[in-house]
């Protein structure tokens, strides 16, 4: 026989001391789940495309990489989002490469 938690309360699932912003906290939660669907979708997108980039590179006779476009991407992510923009540029770009 198997017994079972009791299921924890709103407040006990967010860390929040008020059912106000429990609720808050569990809405706000459900839109960040939704966005991060959405930031995987468009990953999932950035890797088909930069496979036909690749593809259409190497039947050209180039490599699959193009380090100065990379620089270029580690920059524009840099700029915008600061040095944690850089590690997520270089976790996007190690997640395109050679996927062809």
């Amino acid at each position: 026989m198997t017994s079972t938690a009791p299921a924890k309360t709103a407040a006990e699932r967010t860390g929040a001391h008020t059912a106000e912003a429990a609720s808050l906290i569990g809405d706000a939660r459900t839109r960040i789940d939704a966005l991060d669907d959405r930031i995987i979708g468009l990953v999932q997108e950035r890797m088909a495309v930069s496979a036909v980039i690749q593809e259409a590179r190497i039947t050209s006779g180039g490599r699959r990489v193009n380090l100065s476009r990379e620089m270029d991407v580690l920059a524009h992510y840099s700029d915008a989002l600061g040095k944690p923009g850089t590690a997520l540029a270089m976790t996007l770009l190690e997640l395109c490469r050679g996927r062809v």
